[in-house]
Parts: structure tokens; sequence; C-alpha cells
């Protein structure tokens, strides 16, 4: 068979054709290396940096000798991360950053793990609704930023909007509305390249381990070990301690937070401590820069900033002794209304009401009056402080609760009428003044009748009948006439004046908010009647004082007329609590302008109200010498206020106090709780397991008591056996 002949142009052909693909790829690969090699190694290198911040510990709250108040522990944040969940285009982006959001939401709520969801929308019956009382959410949800819908869109309108703007399809009802309550919460949050966004501040570390293990699969996602917040004793110092929280508003957050490196998911401290010494305790966050390539891999990350801790702030107060102000308070006033509900049922006194069985409240403060350091801010009703942070329905009880009113802080914020132990005040600008001396005598008959032309009908009365009585024994007795007589000459003017050198009328300098009071004059009411003045003088008319502003009072006695300023921050360390960079000394911000001479007068009389007088039965036979003033104020309706000012020793002071007993009536248990405070500070006195209040050698006496009858039933069981 003949061969068939193949031309030889076929070959060339074949072989030019090949050359000339060849000669292409080396054009191209010449053109990208050599002659615009620089920009296409940009362009295959292009990648896209990102600065992140990397959040600061706060720094810590604890008592004078480091006793833990608000402390951190380790914990775990989810968290996603703009430059780590970007994909190949938007549409996958956003379709992948979906289903990150369920797979994570669905794991969380099945572990009932707690995740970051303010979308005021709900799922019922198969619709979607707003939850009842969100209308502020409502407003921020319907606005330009979010759903833009009119103000009047329903539910169902507003998740419309938002599903297309977030493209959540392809999911149930139920998972939807949780796609877009994270989505809603990153957008408010400001989510992006150099924000993250916390999911959940604080899982579990079972939820960690298996988010750890499905990394893969939800890319963005990353664990954060942070420090998650924990308070100690939650009902000991609710309201001076504080709490942190939210933003108000994204127009709280705009106007007086972004300019200062918030972020708008960030916590901040809401009130007491936590709020007063917000820019110590925060600290600076660090940097780090991240970055991607154009295909969305994460190339590098780098830490630029180191972040650093906040300052640790060490308060005052002595949480041993705050532990005995808060029992005691508690004791007295349930001791005030078992005690009511005796006299009253034997109508004691003539009438079966106003024995304190309307005591409900109460307030006391230790200082140490060489520093004006407070040591305890005893508050009554108290609240537990994590419990009102995490439970709305607790909270609310609280806020609605008007006859104990526990969210009001009755050592700084509540308001009392004094009552007679305003008096020693009256009795050192009179005698500074020169209109009694101290041996001025002014006779007590029960009633004052200088304005009634002799006649005792509708005449300012006393509690006794003094007869002829001079300054100290006014004091320790508590006479109203001798009290009526002083101020009506010393006159409202010259007494208010002192009155505010004392304290009295004035904030006490306390570094969280305390209110100013009042002092009963002429700038408390419309029309001052000289009459008004004989009752301002006992304590009574308009004056009104905080717990707080009676012990500075108090302090300010004991310091011979020098008022210290009050404070409940002993000093501020670095985190580690080793450098101390602040320490607070004493700061007098007032002298009374009152001779030693005449206040020693005036505190004979309160010496002699321990030895002789009104506290006599009480405090009588305390083995440390005391000064102090009792005080009754009659209420408009309801049982009488008791109050008691004080320092001990009495001839070197050391600490002064303020007790009030709101509708109190009986000045023994508000005396009690004096007792109490003297036996915390001087006798280490604590409260025990049992709730019950004892000293060092009280405590060496139980146990030593405990043993015997140990042994005593040891020695039993034997002789049983044998």
């Amino acid at each position: 068979m003949e061969k068939r002949s193949h031309p030889m142009w076929r070959y060339v052909v074949c072989v030019l054709l090949v050359a000339l693909v060849f000669a292409l790829y080396v054009l191209r690969l010449y053109d990208w290396q050599i002659l615009n090699g620089s920009t296409w190694l940009a362009t295959a290198d292009h990648s896209t940096q990102s600065t992140v911040a990397i959040p600061a510990a706060r720094g810590e709250i604890l008592d004078v000798n480091g006793e833990p108040l608000a402390v951190n522990r380790t914990g775990y944040a989810v968290v996603l991360n703009w430059p780590y969940m970007q994909q190949g285009s938007d549409a996958e982006t956003t379709r992948q950053e979906n289903e990150t959001i369920r797979q994570i939401v669905t794991l969380l709520d099945s572990y009932g793990e707690e995740w970051t969801d303010e979308l005021p929308i709900l799922v019922q019956d198969g619709a979607y609704v707003f939850a009842e009382g969100e209308d502020r959410e409502i407003e921020t949800l319907k606005g330009r930023d979010y759903a833009n819908v009119n103000s009047y869109a329903t539910a169902d309108l507003c998740m419309e909007a938002l599903i297309e703007r977030y493209g959540v399809e392809g999911y149930t009802m139920e998972e939807t509305r949780d796609i877009v309550s994270v989505r809603y919460n990153m957008v408010k949050s400001q989510f992006g390249s150099s924000n993250p966004y916390t999911v959940a501040p604080d899982v579990s570390l079972e939820i960690v381990t298996i988010l750890s293990e499905n990394s893969q699969s939800l890319p963005g996602m990353s664990i954060e070990v942070t420090t998650a917040r924990e308070y100690e004793n939650t009902t000991l110092l609710p309201h001076i301690v504080g709490r942190m929280g939210k933003f108000s508003s994204m127009e709280d957050w705009e106007q007086n937070y972004r300019d200062q490196g918030y972020a708008f998911d960030d916590s901040i401290g809401i009130s007491g401590v936590e709020s007063a010494f917000e820019s110590t305790l925060r600290g600076e966050d660090g940097e780090k820069v991240v970055e991607t390539t154009s295909m969305g891999s994460v190339a590098g990350e780098t830490i630029t900033k180191a972040p650093q801790e906040g300052d640790t702030v060490y308060l005052t107060i002595d949480k041993r002794i705050q532990e005995v102000v808060n029992a005691s308070l508690e004791q007295n006033i349930l001791g005030t209304r078992e005690n009511a509900e005796r006299l009253n049922a034997t109508n004691a006194g003539g009438r079966s009401s106003g024995h304190g069985e309307d005591c409900y409240t109460g307030g006391a403060v230790v200082m140490d009056v060489k520093t004006g350091a407070v040591l305890a801010a005893g508050t009554y009703p108290t609240y537990d402080l994590v419990q009102a942070q995490e439970d709305a329905s607790y909270y609310a009880s609280l806020a609605n609760d008007t006859q104990g009113t526990p969210l009001v802080n009755k050592a700084f914020i509540g308001t009392f009428t004094p009552g007679s132990c305003f008096k020693p005040a009256v009795a050192a600008a009179a005698l500074e003044e020169g209109v009694i001396t101290n041996s001025t005598v002014i006779t007590c008959n029960h009633y004052y009748t200088r304005f009634t032309d002799g006649s005792t009908t509708n005449a300012p009365t006393c509690l006794g009948w003094h007869g002829a009585i001079t300054l100290r024994s006014a004091i320790a007795d508590s006479c109203n006439v001798f009290f009526f007589e002083t101020g009506y000459r010393l006159g409202i003017t010259a007494m208010n004046l002192y009155c505010q050198r004392f304290g009295l009328g004035v904030k006490a300098g306390i570094e969280i908010g305390e209110s100013a009071g009042v002092l009963a004059g002429p700038g408390s009411r419309d029309v001052w009647y000289q009459g008004e003045t004989l009752n301002a003088a006992i304590g009574q008319s308009d004056n009104a004082f905080t717990t707080l502003q009676l012990c500075t009072y108090a302090a300010t006695l004991a310091n011979n007329g020098n008022r210290p300023r009050a404070t409940i921050v002993s000093k501020i360390t670095d985190y580690t609590r080793e450098t101390v960079k602040d320490e607070i000394e004493l700061e007098i911000v007032d002298n009374v302008g009152v001779s030693d001479e005449n206040l020693a007068y005036v505190k004979a009389g309160m010496e002699a109200v321990i030895t002789e007088g009104s506290a006599k039965s009480t405090l009588g036979n305390y083995p440390v010498k005391i000064a102090g003033k009792t005080g009754t104020a009659e209420r408009s309706s309801g049982s009488d206020n008791v109050t008691f000012i004080g320092y001990a020793p009495a001839d070197d002071p050391q600490i002064a106090f303020a007790v009030v007993l709101d509708h109190g009536s009986s000045g023994t248990y508000c005396q009690n709780v004096v007792r109490d405070i003297l036996d915390a500070y001087f006798y280490d006195a604590e409260v025990g397991d049992d709730g019950v209040i004892r000293t060092e050698s009280e405590r060496r006496q139980a146990a030593a008591q405990n043993g015997d009858a140990a042994s005593q039933n040891g020695g039993t069981s034997s002789a049983a056996q044998a």
C-alpha cells in the first residue's frame, strides 16, 4: 500500500503557531515582570491595613485594707472582627456574615448563654411585634441609619426593611429576627475595620471550646480573653461602689464620649465610684494593625500600642465596719417596728400609733476626724447591685418601693430633719456672738411664752420642766425652752452663718453624688417669720440634712471648729497596686470661727448627754469616753425622726458618727447603732455567720463556750459507749 505524503508546510505552520503562543506568554511575562513588574506586583500583593482597638483592663475598687469590692476576673468574649470576615465579593461577605451570626447565636441560645440583644422586635404567634416599654429604642430603630421607615411603621415593615438592608434570606422567622438583631446592633456600635463587635461579653469555657473547634467555619469570629467585672458582697455598698452600663442613648455617646475614644457598645461607670472615677479606672486601649489581602485573607497583624490598664482605687471604707453598720441598721429598724407593735397594742402613752411602726429607712456614717475619711456609710434598706443590673423586674420593684426607697442613698442623698442634735451648733454660735454665756440662766417651765404674752395657749413647749437651767444641762437634757430663747437672741442670720461653717446646708465634698440639704431660714421659704427662728433653733422648721452632713458637723466639733472635707477615697495606685499615684490627705475647708473656750463649753454639754442626760441609759457605761447629742424631730405625719451625732474618745477624738432612723420614734434603737459602731471601731466587732455582732472578746468567749459544749458532748458520748 502506498504511503500518503504530508506537505512540509503543515509542520511549519504548527511550529509557528506554537512558537507564537509561547512568544505571547513570554511578552506577557516580560510586561508583568520587567516593564511593569512593580505595578503588577503591587496589584498582586495589594492589601488593606486596619487598626483595631485592644481593650484595656479596668482598674479595680478595693476597701481601705485592700479587700475586693469591684474586681476583674478572667472572662471570655465572643467577638466579630471585620477584617477577617471579608470574602471574595460583597454578596458572599454578607451571606457568610449572616451565617456566622446564626451559628453563634444558635449555639449560645442552646446553652442558655446571654448575648447582646437590643432589637425591640419579638416574634409572637408567627408575626413580628414591638417589645413593650421600648419606645425610645423603637424610635431609634425606625431612624434613617437603620430601618429608615416612617414613624408609624409596624414591626413587620421595620423587619422587612432591615431584612433587605442586611441581606438576610433563607432562615426561619426566629433565626431571621436574631440575625437582624445582631446586625442592627453592629451598625449602632459602628462595627468596622477598626472597631470589633462583641456578640457576647462573657461566655462559659464550654462555649469557648465549642466555638474554637469550629472556628474554621466561622470566619471573623474570635474568642477574646477579657476582664469581666465582678462585685464582691453585692449588698454591702451598692450606692457607693456603683455599677457599669451602656450609654443612655446614641446622642449621649455622640455628644459626650465618642471624642474620648469610646465605642458605642463600650460599658462605662454610670453611678457611684464606677462613674465618678471613670477616667481613672478606664485605662487606655491599645491598638493592633491587621493586614488583609485583596482576596480577604489575613496577611498578618502587628501590635503597635500595648493597652494600659486602668488605675486601682482604694476607698476609705473599712469592709468590716461597714458590715457591722449595715447589720445594726437592719436589726434596729426591725426592732423599732417590733417594739412599736407592742406599744401600739397596749395603747402606750395614750396612743395606738406613732411609736415607730412606720420606721422603714435609716442611715449611718462613721468618719475619721483626723482625715475626713468615711469609714462606713450605711443605708437601709440596701439592695443587690448585680441583681438590679441584670433583672429588670427586680430593678422595677426597687424603683416602685416608695416606702423603703432602697435606690436612695440614705447616707449621702436622703435628707432628714435633725431635731435636737442641731442644738450644739446654735449654742456655739450664741456663745461666740455673746448673746449667752456658759453661766447664763434661762428658766424652763415647759412653755415658752415670749410671743404669747405670758399665756400657755399655743405657746411652744419643751418635753420637760427643767426650771432654772444653764447651757451644760440644757444640752444634756435637750431643753427646748433654753434654745427657743437662745435662738431668739441670736437671730436667724447669725445662726445660719455659723451653721453653714459647721457644714449644715452645704455639701460635704464627697467624691460621688450628695445632697446639699436645707438650712432653715429666709432662703428656704418665700416669707420668714421671726417665730420660725424658734423652731429652726431646735432643729425643726425647714432644716433637713444628710447623715453625712451631720457626721461632718460632729467631726468639726471634734476638730475644734476645723471642718474637714469628706472623702471616700484613700489612695489611687497603678493596676498592680505597687505604685501609689495619689494619696488623699486631710483638707480643711472651713473654720467655724468659735473660740476653743466656747467650743469646750459645748463639748462639756455633749459629754453630759452621755454621762447624765438623754443617752445615759444606753451609752453611759461605755468603756470609751463619748461626746454626743440626741435628736427627736417631729414629722408632719407619722412617728418622729430620731438622730444621734457624736465623737469618741471625747478627750482625744478619733472618729465621728451620725445615725438617723426615719420615723424611728425611740432614741434607744438609734443609740444601739452608735454602740455597735463604737464596738466595731474600738473592739473589732464583726458580723458572724449567724448575723450576730460580736466584739473580739465576745467571739473568743463564744468559741470557748462552744469548745466546752463540744467537749461535754464528746464526753457524754464516750461514757455512753463505755
